[in-house]
Protein backbone atom coordinates (compact mmCIF):
# COMPACT_ATOMS: atom_id res chain seq x y z
CA UNK A 1 0.00 0.00 0.00
CA UNK A 2 1.23 3.60 -0.96
CA UNK A 3 1.83 5.58 2.00
CA UNK A 4 -0.05 8.29 0.47
CA UNK A 5 -2.80 6.17 0.22
CA UNK A 6 -2.55 4.43 4.13
CA UNK A 7 -5.16 6.63 5.74
CA UNK A 8 -7.46 6.47 3.07
CA UNK A 9 -8.40 2.94 4.37
CA UNK A 10 -9.61 4.05 7.76
CA UNK A 11 -11.35 7.33 6.41
CA UNK A 12 -13.91 4.16 4.35
CA UNK A 13 -13.82 2.18 7.89
CA UNK A 14 -15.39 5.31 9.46
CA UNK A 15 -18.03 5.41 6.83
CA UNK A 16 -19.20 1.79 7.40
CA UNK A 17 -22.01 0.67 9.27
CA UNK A 18 -23.28 -1.90 11.11
CA UNK A 19 -27.07 -2.17 9.29
CA UNK A 20 -29.35 -5.46 9.92
CA UNK A 21 -26.25 -7.07 11.04
CA UNK A 22 -24.43 -6.28 7.94
CA UNK A 23 -21.32 -3.66 7.36
CA UNK A 24 -22.80 -1.57 4.69
CA UNK A 25 -21.12 1.68 2.63
CA UNK A 26 -24.24 4.45 1.93
CA UNK A 27 -24.22 4.82 -1.96
CA UNK A 28 -23.54 8.78 -1.30
CA UNK A 29 -20.29 7.58 0.18
CA UNK A 30 -19.13 4.75 -1.99
CA UNK A 31 -19.98 7.36 -5.09
CA UNK A 32 -18.03 9.80 -3.48
CA UNK A 33 -14.94 7.54 -3.24
CA UNK A 34 -15.25 6.31 -6.92
CA UNK A 35 -15.62 9.82 -7.86
CA UNK A 36 -19.07 9.65 -9.32
CA UNK A 37 -22.10 11.19 -8.91
CA UNK A 38 -24.81 9.05 -6.39
CA UNK A 39 -27.53 9.02 -8.83
CA UNK A 40 -25.15 7.78 -11.46
CA UNK A 41 -24.04 4.98 -9.31
CA UNK A 42 -27.63 4.17 -8.63
CA UNK A 43 -28.60 4.59 -12.06
CA UNK A 44 -25.84 1.93 -13.11
CA UNK A 45 -27.37 -0.38 -10.19
CA UNK A 46 -30.42 -0.42 -11.22
CA UNK A 47 -29.42 -1.37 -14.98
CA UNK A 48 -27.65 -3.91 -13.62
CA UNK A 49 -30.05 -5.34 -10.83
CA UNK A 50 -29.27 -8.69 -11.37
CA UNK A 51 -25.56 -8.06 -10.46
CA UNK A 52 -26.94 -6.63 -6.48
CA UNK A 53 -28.76 -9.56 -4.70
CA UNK A 54 -30.21 -8.35 -1.15
CA UNK A 55 -26.85 -9.87 0.24
CA UNK A 56 -24.80 -7.09 -2.26
CA UNK A 57 -26.68 -3.85 -1.64
CA UNK A 58 -30.64 -2.88 -0.51
CA UNK A 59 -32.55 -0.02 -0.04
CA UNK A 60 -32.62 1.29 3.51
CA UNK A 61 -35.50 1.81 5.65
CA UNK A 62 -37.90 5.06 6.46
CA UNK A 63 -36.69 3.85 10.39
CA UNK A 64 -33.24 2.25 9.67
CA UNK A 65 -32.48 5.86 7.40
CA UNK A 66 -33.75 7.98 10.73
CA UNK A 67 -31.38 6.41 12.88
CA UNK A 68 -28.49 6.62 10.76
CA UNK A 69 -29.52 10.67 10.35
CA UNK A 70 -29.15 11.05 13.94
CA UNK A 71 -25.67 8.78 14.12
CA UNK A 72 -24.55 10.78 11.12
CA UNK A 73 -25.38 14.04 11.40
CA UNK A 74 -27.46 13.75 8.01
CA UNK A 75 -28.90 17.01 7.25
CA UNK A 76 -33.07 17.64 6.83
CA UNK A 77 -34.92 16.41 3.79
CA UNK A 78 -36.23 20.13 3.42
CA UNK A 79 -32.37 21.39 3.41
CA UNK A 80 -30.51 19.63 1.02
CA UNK A 81 -30.21 16.21 2.35
CA UNK A 82 -31.35 12.87 1.61
CA UNK A 83 -34.94 12.73 -0.26
CA UNK A 84 -35.47 9.18 -0.35
CA UNK A 85 -33.38 6.08 1.55
CA UNK A 86 -30.09 5.34 0.19
CA UNK A 87 -29.23 2.29 -1.19
CA UNK A 88 -26.25 0.20 1.52
CA UNK A 89 -23.62 -1.65 -0.02
CA UNK A 90 -21.90 -4.78 1.35
CA UNK A 91 -18.57 -5.41 1.07
CA UNK A 92 -19.19 -7.72 -2.28
CA UNK A 93 -22.21 -4.89 -3.29
CA UNK A 94 -18.97 -2.34 -2.97
CA UNK A 95 -16.77 -4.28 -5.18
CA UNK A 96 -19.67 -5.38 -7.61
CA UNK A 97 -20.40 -1.43 -8.06
CA UNK A 98 -16.77 -0.89 -8.93
CA UNK A 99 -17.08 -3.22 -11.88
CA UNK A 100 -20.56 -2.31 -13.28
CA UNK A 101 -18.82 1.85 -13.19
CA UNK A 102 -16.02 0.66 -14.96
CA UNK A 103 -13.66 3.52 -13.86
CA UNK A 104 -9.97 3.29 -12.96
CA UNK A 105 -10.45 5.09 -9.82
CA UNK A 106 -13.50 2.74 -8.66
CA UNK A 107 -11.15 -0.33 -9.58
CA UNK A 108 -8.61 1.37 -7.60
CA UNK A 109 -10.32 2.89 -4.87
CA UNK A 110 -12.52 -0.69 -4.53
CA UNK A 111 -9.19 -2.07 -3.41
CA UNK A 112 -9.10 0.27 -0.31
CA UNK A 113 -12.99 -0.48 0.49
CA UNK A 114 -12.18 -4.14 0.62
CA UNK A 115 -9.37 -3.48 3.06
CA UNK A 116 -11.40 -1.32 5.21
CA UNK A 117 -14.29 -3.93 5.11
CA UNK A 118 -11.22 -6.89 5.92
CA UNK A 119 -9.77 -4.27 8.72
CA UNK A 120 -12.99 -3.83 10.19
CA UNK A 121 -13.68 -7.52 10.01
CA UNK A 122 -9.96 -8.37 12.16
CA UNK A 123 -11.09 -5.83 14.34
CA UNK A 124 -14.66 -7.77 15.39
CA UNK A 125 -11.79 -11.12 15.61
CA UNK A 126 -10.01 -9.52 17.88
CA UNK A 127 -12.73 -8.32 20.01
CA UNK A 128 -14.48 -11.99 20.16
CA UNK A 129 -10.91 -13.60 21.05
CA UNK A 130 -10.11 -10.88 23.86
CA UNK A 131 -13.98 -11.58 24.95
CA UNK A 132 -12.85 -15.32 24.95
CA UNK A 133 -9.99 -14.80 26.80
CA UNK A 134 -11.87 -12.62 29.71
CA UNK A 135 -14.28 -15.11 29.70
CA UNK A 136 -12.00 -17.90 29.94
CA UNK A 137 -9.86 -15.70 32.86
CA UNK A 138 -13.21 -15.19 34.78
CA UNK A 139 -13.75 -18.55 35.16
CA UNK A 140 -10.04 -19.81 36.22
CA UNK A 141 -10.48 -16.68 38.80
CA UNK A 142 -13.88 -18.27 40.08
CA UNK A 143 -12.08 -21.49 40.31
CA UNK A 144 -9.63 -20.07 42.60
CA UNK A 145 -11.55 -17.86 45.02
CA UNK A 146 -13.58 -21.44 45.85
CA UNK A 147 -10.14 -22.80 46.72
CA UNK A 148 -9.16 -19.65 48.40
CA UNK A 149 -11.86 -19.76 50.63
CA UNK A 150 -11.25 -23.28 51.55
CA UNK A 151 -8.08 -23.19 52.68
CA UNK A 152 -8.44 -19.38 54.71
CA UNK A 153 -11.79 -21.54 56.24
CA UNK A 154 -9.01 -24.44 57.15
CA UNK A 155 -6.67 -21.98 58.30
CA UNK A 156 -9.45 -20.09 60.59
CA UNK A 157 -10.19 -23.64 61.82
CA UNK A 158 -6.18 -23.97 62.80
CA UNK A 159 -5.69 -20.83 64.45
CA UNK A 160 -8.71 -21.57 66.98
CA UNK A 161 -7.83 -22.87 70.64
CA UNK A 162 -8.83 -26.58 70.54
CA UNK A 163 -11.22 -27.10 73.30
CA UNK A 164 -10.28 -27.45 76.28
CA UNK A 165 -12.36 -30.18 78.97
CA UNK A 166 -14.54 -27.86 80.75
CA UNK A 167 -13.90 -28.03 84.64
CA UNK A 168 -17.02 -28.44 86.57
CA UNK A 169 -18.07 -25.50 89.15
CA UNK A 170 -17.58 -26.27 92.29
CA UNK A 171 -16.56 -28.77 94.93
CA UNK A 172 -15.22 -31.74 93.14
Amino acid sequence: MRPDRAPLADRIAGRIFLLRGLRVILDADLARLYGVETRRLNEQVRRNLRRFPVEFAFQVSKQELAHLMSQIATSNRGRGGVRKPPLAFTEHGAVMAATVLNSARAVEVSLYVVRAFVHLRDAVGRSKEIERRLAELEHRIGDHDGAIREILNALRGLMQAPPSPRRRIGFV
